[in-house]
């Protein structure tokens, strides 16, 4: 079996101080492998979020392990987590926090620009590249604030693609979104990660957007209490 783009092992989270003191993770573990779409389910309150801010390199976990590529991060300096997950990590969230005064292509090459390693003209056949893959290709000149909602969305999914990451981490990718441009977005954002072999998870109160993930993983009160491959 091949390395696995992201896996957790025994992750635990406190939140707050004293007797307003909650232990939100006790101890999660899960493997996200090359090409799979992984999704998390549970009430609110169960410690998706809290998982998820941890997997992306947003949070440390108080215990346990997190391996990203084949490497373990746990313990790496501030520097080199942040270098790590603007290199290996792309974030897609319900709200595509997206620059209005912007355009899509400028949106897309904000995470290449922190990165630093490619030209300008590299940047801008890159992102180009990446919204033509999202059905976008001749909107990359638009400012985003004159794209639609679900064009919007799309900009973001190309975005995170930006650096070529392992690993796609997703809020609510299409809670924002009608049906119809809810379907579209995610069914374009499974089909590159099949195509691309990256690992995709994501965080979802939507039934059918779970139903149509390959593994779906339950959470209650801290810990996932199902794994369902389907």
């Amino acid at each position: 079996m091949a390395t696995p783009s992201l896996q957790c092992t025994g992750i635990e989270k406190f939140l707050g101080e004293g007797e307003a003191r909650v232990h939100a993770l006790r101890g999660v573990t899960l493997a996200v492998q090359p090409g799979e779409v992984h999704a998390v389910v549970g009430p609110s309150g169960c410690g998706k979020s809290s998982l998820l801010y941890i997997l992306g390199l947003l949070d440390r976990a108080d215990a346990g392990q997190l391996v990203l590529g084949g490497q373990d991060v746990s313990a790496l300096d501030d520097n080199a987590v942040s270098r790590r997950r603007n290199e290996s990590l792309g974030f897609i969230f319900q709200f595509h926090f997206l620059l209005q005064d912007f355009t899509a292509a400028e949106n897309v090459m904000i995470p290449m620009r922190k990165l630093g390693r490619q030209s300008e003209e590299e940047m801008r056949d890159r992102a180009a590249d990446l919204l033509a893959a999202v059905g976008l290709g001749a909107k990359g000149a638009r400012s985003s604030k004159a794209l639609s909602g679900g064009e919007q969305q799309r900009v973001a999914i190309a975005r995170a693609l930006a650096n070529d990451p392992e690993v796609i981490l997703a809020d609510e990718p299409t809670g924002n979104l009608d049906t119809a441009n809810s379907e579209r977005v995610f069914d374009l954002l499974r089909n590159l990660v099949h195509r691309e072999r990256k690992g995709l998870l994501l965080v979802t109160h939507n039934p059918a957007i779970a139903t149509a993930c390959d593994v779906v993983h339950t959470m209650k009160d801290g810990l996932v209490v199902e794994t369902v491959r389907q």
